[in-house]
């Protein structure tokens, strides 16, 4: 059990969870930078989470629910603080109704965590502070510090699985919810440059060709909130073409853009669904994680798309990121 001391203070209104583990500092870190990793252990073993939303830097914010086994959900909410990488994080932690606004009838608490390397690996120290002495019962009351027990329990198995989430592994989907799918991969390059990569026109149309026999002649990108973007894609042998479009609906350079997208040309119908696409850049020990979270209209949307083929297409292209543009 890697908990080694939890300490209630009532006078200054806070609890301590300290936990020893026998993994490096920065594996340490990325367990918590990682939405793919955080989820496995950010909730007890009864009430997994799934983290729809995980933006850390300052001004950031993440999203969550976790499930029982009754189906019943309990959603919560981060806004970071403060964010000094690999060392330490601040966030406001609070609960949050069905449509992710924070619910303010429960209390929420500002929490740091503070990561030091150890002779024997890293240590984690959690510090809660509550607004009064009430809350800080009301949540002990409500399970909180055994929690966090049982939620820290299973951060070791996920510390020593270096294989799921290795740098070197290709663009991998995952199912989050009815009508949200989440696309993650290290790109072997760093925030800005994979940014840059996203935004610049001259770098989009050397790796954003999916397989290869295709080329981008129109790129026009979005930097702005309600700028709007085109891109087109033609066959080099000169058959198909086909474009997307969408607007800027929120953008935090170089960690965060948010874009609607509908799809247009040969065999697409006009009447195609637009998707939501949140992109988040994390730096991570081998390069950035990229972490593609779209939301469909409907399940059956979100099974015909990803039925397409269209996570290998991305690979292709993050690959060709890789070796074409960060490369150099």
């Amino acid at each position: 059990m890697p908990v080694t001391s939890v300490h209630q203070d009532p006078e200054a209104l806070t609890m301590t969870v300290v936990a020893d583990f026998a993994a490096p500092l920065e594996r340490l870190w990325d367990a918590y930078a990682d939405p793919r990793q955080l989820e496995r252990f950010w909730g007890p073993p009864t009430y997994p989470a799934t983290f729809t939303r995980h933006d850390m830097y300052v001004g950031g914010r993440s999203a969550y629910a976790m499930t029982g086994p009754e189906g019943d959900v309990s959603r919560g909410y981060w806004e970071f603080l403060d964010v000094k990488a690999p060392f330490s994080f601040e966030v406001r932690d609070g609960f949050a109704h069905a449509d992710g606004t924070p619910n303010n009838d429960l209390p929420s608490m500002r929490m740091t965590f503070a990561f030091e390397a150890t002779p024997g690996g890293s240590r984690l120290t959690t510090t809660t502070y509550f607004a009064s002495m009430a809350e800080l019962e009301q949540l002990v009351g409500m399970g909180m510090e055994e929690g966090m027990r049982q939620a820290m329990g299973q951060i070791d198995d996920v510390l020593a699985d270096l294989h799921t989430f290795a740098a070197d592994l290709p663009a991998a989907a995952q199912v989050l919810s009815d009508t949200q799918v989440r696309v993650a991969r290290v790109i072997r390059g760093s925030v800005q440059q994979v940014w840059d990569a996203h935004h610049d026109p001259k770098l989009l149309q050397q790796w954003l060709l999916g397989p290869d026999g295709w080329s981008m002649p129109t790129c026009e990108t979005g930097t702005e909130v309600g700028q709007t973007y085109r891109y087109e894609w033609r066959q080099d042998d000169g058959g198909a073409t086909f474009g997307s479009t969408g607007e800027v609906l929120e953008i935090a350079a170089p960690h965060r853009a948010v874009t609607s997208e509908r799809m247009y040309g040969d065999g697409i119908p006009d009447d195609a669904p637009a998707t939501t696409n949140e992109l988040t850049l994390t730096p991570t020990d081998g390069g950035t994680l990229l972490s593609l979270v779209i939301t469909y209209p409907d399940a059956q949307t979100r099974d015909i798309v990803l039925g397409t083929g269209m996570v290998g297409g991305m690979e292709t292209s993050y690959e060709r990121l890789e070796r074409t543009v960060l490369a150099g």
